[in-house]
């Protein structure tokens, strides 16, 4: 039968353009692609082989070869897998997608758009276009195959101008062969020289390394007439498809230097095999130590995406969330469409079943390091453990799971970490709250006057000092019914005093100080939002705090510093009225008509307050010399 010749659907035309005047910047990706439908075919061979015995196949050595030819510039990627017959030739090759042509084009179209094309590189494949994609780098395609069991092949070629031709041929081998006639390398073009023995090992190594069937270059013979034997260019070592006992040690380790560039062995190797109508396998790892740009916006986040082991992505964020960003791993499944673009993964209802599933493994795996390998949970708490915190805020769905794995400084002990559960287990009688503070360091937050009623009276602080600690704290509000609340935030009542004043004790000081806070609040202004009596002081004379509901300075300093105006909130100065200055200061006010000498200790007495916090005077200036003209008058 002579050759036949076609023509391409309008839409498919359109297509071909595109591929040839390519706008993807990675050409590299048609090599994958072809190894990934060679793969495929080689898969259905050994399929059909197993359902029909009739077939007469031999499926001993099923592989892929790639050769080369430098003088003629062409690249041929083989298959001795199923192959196909004249008709699937051309319902499969001859039309683009079947019915899919004009979606892509739509989606290709808003892709450019958006993004000037960067999105536009995720859709190859998607709509079953990957064969076409090698007119990125050719200006003709041949396709020669034949169908396992039958014994006439077919030949399909094509310029990609608007035709192609079909014709059946005799002499055909079993499987596939894709021959390339490769356009000049154009380096301004990214357009590389795809006959070279190195580029090739470097695409099968980034893209098809895990790919079960052997990907073969085979060389032409040397100067003396002998043909080398061919080069096996992929592993076939997907660990992550292996049974546990199958892989030692030493082989997670090497992947997972392979995937992350990190020269230390991890601190953890997480499997997961799902099954069921969504299949896919996790092999993550948990690093050793945190990489130094964790915190910075440009850190490259995300697991590798393969679909049947055949690489899509790098770091595809989809598959965790962001306050799991230092896992690093491999996530293989089995029903995606290759190439898949990052904005359909994020819509994807697979992807998020799948992060979920894969976000409790990380989790619970942190569960068992905390309960069985306390060294290596301390390591892990210590580098992640401010990241892990940011799931508090944004993941209401598992914020229990990370309460349970979360461990804080605290007073009761120098060096060693609490759970919130241990500090419930320790509260004491009548105590109705879980006490925390945060701060910049261990030492400020405990030399803080805030500390000092808990510290005297025994009862347990949590010591924070990671920035997101200011914000996880509020989000979270409670844990096992008990209420989380800043010792530095609100009216502290922490029941009868010490030092044993009764209620009509307590109640009379109050009225004898009324005229004071009352003075002192007019006198401060704006500088206060109110001034009141302290339960919290037993040592300094002062201290300034939140009200209930307020933002803290540093968290109003972390909307600033994110560009969020937030308005500037006022404090509530609290005095000690058990101190001797502010005794005195009450005796001073009460004697006297003339109170002007008293302003400057008013706000000598708030500035003191607002330093001791770690804060500053709004007007740093003034309150040196007041402190100086103080000094002078002692001498």
């Amino acid at each position: 039968m002579p050759a036949q010749t076609f023509e391409f659907q309008v839409e498919a035309r359109q297509l071909l353009q595109l591929m040839i005047h390519s706008v993807y910047s990675n050409k590299d990706v048609f090599l994958r692609e072809l190894v990934s439908n060679a793969s495929d075919a080689l898969d259905k061979l050994r399929l059909e082989a197993l359902r029909d015995d009739s077939l007469g196949v031999d499926v001993s050595d099923l592989h892929i070869e790639i050769e080369a030819d430098a003088e003629a510039r062409t690249l041929t990627v083989r298959d001795n897998g199923i192959g196909m017959s004249y008709e699937e030739v051309g319902q499969l090759i001859g039309t683009i997608a079947n019915s899919g042509t004009a979606k892509f084009l739509k989606e290709l179209q808003e892709a450019k758009s958006a993004e000037e094309g960067a999105n536009a590189e995720g859709l190859i494949g998607q709509f079953g276009v990957g064969f076409y994609s090698g007119f990125m780098v050719a200006d003709e395609m041949t396709l020669v195959t034949r169908r396992a069991g039958e014994e006439k092949g077919t030949r399909w070629a094509s310029r990609g101008e608007g035709t192609y031709t079909l014709d059946a041929i005799d002499d055909a081998p079993q499987g596939t062969s894709v021959t390339l006639h490769l356009k000049p390398a154009d380096s301004d073009d990214a357009l590389h020289d795809y006959t070279s023995p190195w580029k090739i090992r470097e695409i099968v190594k980034r893209y098809s390394d895990f790919i079960t069937w052997p990907v073969r270059l085979v060389s032409g013979p040397g100067e003396d007439g002998t043909v080398p034997e061919p080069e096996t260019l992929n592993s076939m070592k997907a660990l992550w498809a292996r049974s546990r006992d199958e892989v030692s040690d030493d082989e997670y380790h090497e992947l997972y230097k392979h995937i992350s560039h990190d020269w230390r062995d991890p601190l953890e190797t997480i499997r997961l095999q799902a099954e069921g109508t969504f299949e896919y396998q996790a092999l993550l790892f948990v690093p050793a130590h945190a990489p130094h740009d964790l915190f910075t916006q440009n850190y490259r986040r995300g697991v590798q995406l393969y679909v049947k082991r055949v690489f899509i992505m790098d770091d595809c964020e989809a598959l965790l969330p962001p306050y799991l960003r230092f896992v690093k791993g491999v996530v293989d499944a089995a029903d995606l469409s290759l190439n898949v673009s990052r904005e359909i993964l994020q819509q994807d209802r697979h992807i998020q079943l799948m992060q979920r599933r894969l976000t409790k493994k990380v989790l619970s795996s942190v569960k068992e390091l905390m309960t069985g390998s306390p060294d290596k949970y301390a390591t892990f708490w210590r580098e992640f453990g401010a990241v892990l915190k940011e799931g508090l805020v944004t993941d209401a769905d598992n914020r229990d799971a990370l309460l349970a794995v979360a461990s804080f400084a605290s007073t009761r002990s120098d060096d060693e970490p609490t759970t919130l559960k241990g500090y419930v287990e320790r509260m004491k009688d009548g105590q109705d709250a879980v006490y925390y503070m945060t701060g910049d360091s261990r030492q400020s937050i405990e030399n803080s006057p805030h500390m000092e009623a808990f510290r005297d009276r025994g009862i347990e602080v949590l010591l924070l000092t990671d920035a997101v600690d200011e914000v996880w704290a509020d989000a979270v509000g409670e844990f096992d019914g008990k209420p989380l609340r800043s010792v530095a935030k609100g009216d502290i009542d922490l029941g009868p005093d010490e030092d044993g004043k009764s209620e009509e004790e307590r109640e009379k000081q109050t009225a004898d100080y009324a005229g004071l806070l009352g003075w002192m609040k007019e006198q401060l202004g704006e500088e206060v939002k109110d001034v009141r009596l302290s339960s919290r002081l037993t040592v300094s004379p002062a201290c300034v705090v939140s009200d209930s509901h307020d933002l803290t300075p540093a968290l109003e300093q972390m909307y600033r510093a994110m560009g969020q105006e937030v308005p500037e909130t006022k404090r509530i100065l609290e005095l000690n009225p058990d101190h001797v200055l502010v005794k005195g200061l009450n005796e001073a006010y009460t004697a006297r008509e003339d109170r002007t000498a008293l302003v400057e200790t008013a706000e000598l007495l708030h500035g003191l307050a607002v330093l001791a916090e770690g804060g500053q005077p709004k007007e740093p200036a003034r309150f040196v010399k007041l402190v100086a003209e103080r000094l002078e008058r002692t001498l």
